[in-house]
């Protein structure tokens, strides 16, 4: 696919403490083609935080003040047009459905005004608007961008932290109204379905030039202490009944966690334990040298109905360096049947991990990372223009 415009209405910044399946994706798709990723709308409640000092938001350029566009330079040397847009009034928190409509009626306007003001500027014609993870916003913009396709990219299951329950009925009608949906996982892609028969999957991958470089060669020795790790946000999807376990019957392994701490209750209940560490997010091109010093990756999700729709990122960079992976059952990856120990249990989460780590050996090292090769995102995103280039063809059929 070359040459055509790409609009991404995305829920979540371009960078940031954790990589993004979108971010990769628009990347490599933007070597033949005109990238153009919104991210999502700060509110006026943000813009004062951000002033005194209580959040980081791109104030000036939401005002205004800068250049609401700019151009940012991919790690793969292709470029992309970064758009802040201006600030929106906060609205989540209202109760009252006529209200919020009310309201989030002069949110769409400013988001429409904005994207049309892209549009004419650029010389947008005919472009392909991608949806990420946000049916809040890319429902009211559907068939008001002069758009030839319109898609929803949906890399996990709806919750009401931010939205509230409302987000489930508008992203059904979202789900019905796209012209396609491309989902990361198999039980998305069975769920969505439902809604739309063109749904389809590809999966996430892995920045293996990123991460090979920094590939275990052989095991640790077996007379020095073996540390297992974790890197990635720590929130509400963690299982901490099932890792405290793991972590009071292993003492003897040590255990480090990394990433942004959202739920406070992981750190007070595990930081007790002597084999426990806790660390700050890291950026993303520093992922790779830290998790080659693991001898074992581990993923302790909770078994619920959330986190059924998860495709881990981060299970395809363990492999990448050769780490051995175990993880709790939380969803149905049999990709990896082959190459990670899930576990339905507290028990076999504590065993997979004491067994996985006795019987590790060079060549299951080299087997885990010639499996994440397989799973690289230049694969990944030509999976994903072979599913644009077909709904397109199908759009002009009709």
């Amino acid at each position: 696919m070359k040459g055509k415009n790409i609009i991404c209405i995305s829920q979540t910044t371009w960078e940031g403490e954790f990589t993004k399946s979108t971010v990769q994706l628009l990347s490599i798709l933007a070597e033949n083609n005109n990238v153009f990723f919104v991210e999502y709308p700060f509110t006026l409640k943000d813009v004062v935080m951000s002033v005194l000092g209580k959040q980081r938001a791109q104030v000036s350029r939401m005002l205004g003040f800068k250049s609401r566009i700019k151009k940012i330079e991919t790690p793969n040397g292709a470029t992309v047009n970064h758009v802040v847009m201006p600030p929106v009034l906060p609205v989540d928190f209202l109760k009252n459905e006529t209200l919020f409509k009310s309201f989030f009626s002069v949110n769409s306007f400013i988001y429409k005004n904005q994207l049309r003001k892209i549009i004419k500027k650029f010389n947008l014609e005919n472009p392909i608007v991608i949806t990420a993870y946000n049916p809040m916003y890319g429902l009211p913009m559907i068939g008001q961008l002069k758009e030839l396709l319109n898609v929803y990219y949906c890399y996990d299951g709806m919750d009401t932290q931010r939205h509230r329950s409302r987000i489930f009925n508008i992203e059904k009608q979202f789900c019905e109204k796209v012209d396609g949906i491309i989902t990361t996982s198999d039980y998305l892609n069975s769920e969505k379905k439902k809604l739309n028969k063109q749904t389809y999957v590809v999966k996430n991958g892995v920045d293996f030039n990123l991460f090979v470089p920094h590939a275990k060669k052989t095991i640790t020795s077996g007379s020095s202490q073996k540390k297992v790790g974790y890197i990635g946000t720590l929130d509400f999807r963690f299982d901490i009944d099932i890792m405290e376990y793991a972590v009071k019957e292993l003492p003897h392994i040590i255990f480090e966690f990394t990433g942004y701490l959202l739920n406070q209750n992981i750190k007070e209940r595990l930081s007790k334990y002597e084999n426990v560490s806790f660390f700050g997010s890291v950026k993303p091109n520093e992922v790779p040298e830290l998790l080659s010093n693991y001898d074992l990756g581990i993923i302790p999700y909770k078994m619920d109905e959330v986190n059924k729709n998860i495709y881990p990122l981060k299970i395809n960079e363990y492999l990448a360096v050769g780490v051995p992976v175990v993880m709790t059952a939380f969803a149905d990856l049999t990709d990896f049947k082959a190459m990670a120990k899930s576990a339905h249990t507290k028990t076999l989460f504590k065993e997979f991990i004491e067994s996985e780590l006795k019987n590790d050996t060079d060549s299951l090292i080299q087997e885990r990372i010639a499996f994440a090769k397989q799973n690289s995102w230049e694969g990944r995103a030509k999976e994903f223009e072979s599913i644009l280039e077909n709904f397109v063809s199908k759009k002009q059929k009709l």
